[in-house]
């Protein structure tokens, strides 16, 4: 197939993968990938959101609301599973839609995730600058330089993390796992010492009776609310709901696992075994984290107080000390997640450059079998974003575009069980189509819950990424060259 429509056979895709000069080194196993995996989905929300959802909106019924948004996430989990292994090819969604849609949706799915990745990056490493100044019992790590606020504690985690990045990733795995054993001692010592505070009237009523909820105007509103006219509320049923929507965010991060699929030594078992395995782990933890929350302290205290948190639930019960332990814990997930963010971003990129689509010689390997180039120019951009621009408002757009992502991920497995049933799958996911049909359904129906600003912000960066393919990408195909001389 010509054009933009045309596609990238999966044994084209896993061929390139041994083209000299480009070539990743296969140094990960099916724990280096639930590391990762736990490593970026268990960051600070789990110590922030869970606390304001359940005291804003559910009750202590959080924990019912963690449920179902683990079972929308493991949907697309299932999917992503058996695209990873039967694509083990770095680039994750972007690979995987360039198998099945062809090249322009790959290029879309492919400019999403830049953006996805780049400013989770950013908004977590300032995360990271603000919690290491409770650490430290400082004010904040912001200086003042030449008139201009630089948050040079997000510098410090940036430069860092490029830096291991660059060394290897199985350096990256290393750092990975002792810094996530940190972070998950902290939620079990949570868990624990929180299970002796707890007080069944708290758990009264668990579905607290619905009221009408103070929501935003214009743009602000959900896109649902927008095009439906319907107006929110908190607890009850609806507002059960709408906490699964909000702490389905709790979970993303897990497709990052599949853009390592090939520096992984088997991934058709590895990679679907790295992708559940993690998610498993980390909804087991959170419903642990929410069931003991609601039980130490009534809801009524998390919806009054100014910025809840689990510390708001010890400091109640005189437990001070863990107001501390928690912020520690927080700094170490948050570590973990900027690695495996900027890691899942340079893969992306990665991919694209070795198919022409951006500039090939950006996707040079270096001495560590890691992209070198790559990884000093995402480290430098997020970096700039992180230590100098306020984007914090932008957290959004990272849920929008990984949703998106989830959508394509789930109709590509549809789409390849029909045109290409021969190939050699490592997983097969369940029950398809249902299963990525319901898939889609759960991501789009999230995506109506996100804000109208949100939405326009996306289509402005996508109609960006489509003006940026039509003058560069489509040109420049590794594909579109490959069938011209076939031609010729």
């Amino acid at each position: 197939m010509t054009g933009r429509w045309r596609t990238k056979s999966v044994e084209q895709s896993i061929a390139d993968t041994d083209e000299p000069g480009t070539r990743l080194r296969k140094d990960l196993n099916w724990w280096d990938l639930t590391v990762f995996g736990v490593s970026v989905v268990i960051g600070a929300g789990i110590f922030t959101i869970t606390a304001s959802t359940a005291g804003n909106l559910t009750g202590p019924a959080i924990s019912i609301s963690f449920v179902i948004a683990a079972i929308a996430c493991g949907l697309a989990a299932l999917c992503y599973a058996e695209f990873a292994s039967t694509v083990p090819v770095a680039g994750s969604a972007y690979t995987f839609s360039y198998a099945t849609f062809g090249e322009f949706i790959a290029w879309i799915i492919g400019w999403d995730l830049i953006l996805e990745f780049a400013v989770a990056a950013a908004v977590v490493a300032k995360g990271w600058s603000s919690y290491l100044g409770t650490v430290f019992g400082f004010g904040g790590a912001v200086a003042d330089v030449a008139g201009v606020p630089l948050d040079w504690g997000a510098l410090l985690i940036v430069v860092i993390v490029t830096l291991l990045l660059a060394r290897g990733t199985k350096l990256s795995a290393g750092v990975s796992l002792v810094v996530t054993i940190i972070k998950v001692a902290v939620v079990l010592l949570v868990v624990a010492v929180g299970a002796f505070y707890i007080k069944a009237a708290n758990y009264t009523p668990f579905i607290p009776p619905a009221e009408a909820a103070e929501g935003g105007s214009g743009s602000e509103q959900s896109l649902f609310s927008l095009l439906t006219g319907a107006e929110g509320s908190s607890y009850g049923w609806y507002g059960l709901l709408a906490g699964a929507s909000i702490v389905f965010f709790a979970f993303i991060g897990f497709d990052i696992v599949a853009t390592t699929a090939e520096e992984t030594k088997n991934p058709q078992r590895d990679v679907p075994r790295g992708i559940l395995g993690s998610l498993v782990i980390v909804t087991v933890l959170y419903v642990a984290v929410t069931v003991v929350l609601s039980g130490m302290v009534s809801y009524t205290v998390l919806r009054d107080a100014e910025s809840p948190n689990l510390a708001t639930a010890f400091e109640a019960n005189g437990v001070n000390w863990a107001a501390t332990v928690i912020s520690i814990g927080a700094l170490a997930g948050l570590t973990t997640v900027v690695i495996v963010l900027m890691l899942g971003q340079t893969r992306v990129l990665f991919a694209m450059s070795r198919d022409g689509l951006i500039p090939q010689q950006l996707a040079k390997t270096g001495e560590h079998g890691t992209p070198v180039r790559i990884t000093w120019i995402v480290g430098a951009l997020v970096a700039v974003a992180a230590a100098v621009f306020p984007i914090g408002k932008l957290e959004e757009m990272v849920n929008i575009g990984t949703l998106f992502a989830f959508v394509l991920v789930s109709a590509g497995v549809i789409m390849l069980r029909r045109s290409r049933p021969d190939l050699d799958r490592g997983f097969r996911a369940p029950l398809v189509p249902l299963l990525p049909i319901l898939s889609i359904i759960a991501c789009v129906w999230l995506m109506l819950n996100l804000t109208g600003l949100t939405w326009i912000r996306f289509l402005i960066w996508m109609g960006i990424g489509v003006i940026v393919y039509f003058l560069y990408g489509r040109r420049h195909s590794v594909l579109g060259r490959r069938e011209a001389a076939a031609r010729s």
